[in-house]
């Protein structure tokens, strides 16, 4: 892709990231007076401008590769389409719950789940750095090969490690106590994906088991 496509690309995606999630929030919320979902939308892309910028000057071919959608393998497709339909309750519910008053969650637990939301991304962000390879979907590409150093020396999939503490987080951060139900699913789902996507990668990617055998904890350290 050539860079000026990419960066249209890039621009629309997130361009509509930003009216997508705040159609979601303000909508059922009935009302832009929530100062949450404002730290919140601020929290998520405001980081996630710079991280573009920076993949877009040092890794133009792992930004492009963030752009694909699309699972090859079956089971990813259903998993995806499941995940994806309980991360829509979990943003769509808190604007809901702002309307009618459903929770009440103190302000200083919101920046805390806000802080907790920005430290995911950055795990996300330290692993895309190490990774060229980290791709949206999953498969193994010619010249791929294993990352053991940065987050890939704690667990093996550093990047589901960011994305569960952003999902877990942002229903707090949204104040809204009942989002926090579809969003707990989010660590199993994972855990599902990644069973699946280890196949893969003891199949097609030299060197993962042996990687697998000194790394051993998918997920979460000292736990799985």
């Amino acid at each position: 892709m050539e860079k000026h496509t990419l960066r249209r690309t890039v621009l629309v995606r997130f361009g509509g990231g930003v009216v997508v999630l705040g159609i979601l929030f303000f909508l059922p919320a009935g009302t832009i007076r929530w100062w949450e979902a404002w730290l919140f939308l601020a929290t998520l892309f405001v980081p996630m401008a710079f991280v573009a910028r920076y993949l877009f000057r040092n890794d133009p071919a792992l930004l492009e590769r963030r752009m694909e959608h699309g699972e090859e393998r079956g089971q990813q497709k259903a998993i995806v389409k499941a995940t994806s339909a309980l991360w829509l309750l979990t943003f769509l519910i808190p604007g809901l719950d702002h309307r009618f008053g459903w929770s009440s969650v103190p302000a200083w637990l919101v920046v805390l789940a806000d802080a907790l939301v920005l430290v995911g991304y950055l795990i996300f962000f330290l692993t895309v750095r190490e990774n060229s390879f980290a791709a949206r979907t999953i498969r193994v590409e010619e010249g791929q090969h294993v990352i053991s150093t940065g987050p890939y020396a704690v667990v093996r999939h550093p990047m589901y490690v960011g994305l569960s503490l952003m999902m877990l987080f942002a229903p707090l951060a949204l104040g809204s106590w009942w989002a926090v139900i579809p969003a707990l699913t989010t660590p199993p789902s994972l855990m599902l994906r990644i069973v699946d996507e280890e196949k893969a990668m003891m199949a097609g990617l030299p060197g993962y088991a042996e990687y697998a055998h000194t790394v051993r904890w998918r997920l979460f350290p000292g736990v799985w």
